[in-house]
């Protein structure tokens, strides 16, 4: 398994939040516009993974606390 900084880290979480943001927008446009539907599913199972790899991420930044 492979550590990472907390600097490299806070850049991967960059990237994935304006990934995530960047779906957000394309979601709501195809949904004013009514596109595609199993596109529209895709793209909100993609949203939901990328939010899923930034709550990871985010946890690894927390230091845990001793019991």
């Amino acid at each position: 398994m492979e550590t990472y900084t907390p600097d490299q880290i806070s850049a991967r979480l960059a990237v994935l939040r304006q990934e995530h943001r960047e779906l957000d927008q394309r979601i709501e446009r195809m949904a004013a516009n009514g596109e595609d539907e199993l596109e529209f599913k895709r793209l909100k199972r993609d949203k939901l993974r990328l939010k899923d790899c930034i709550a990871k991420l985010e946890d690894m930044l927390i230091p845990d606390e001793p019991a």
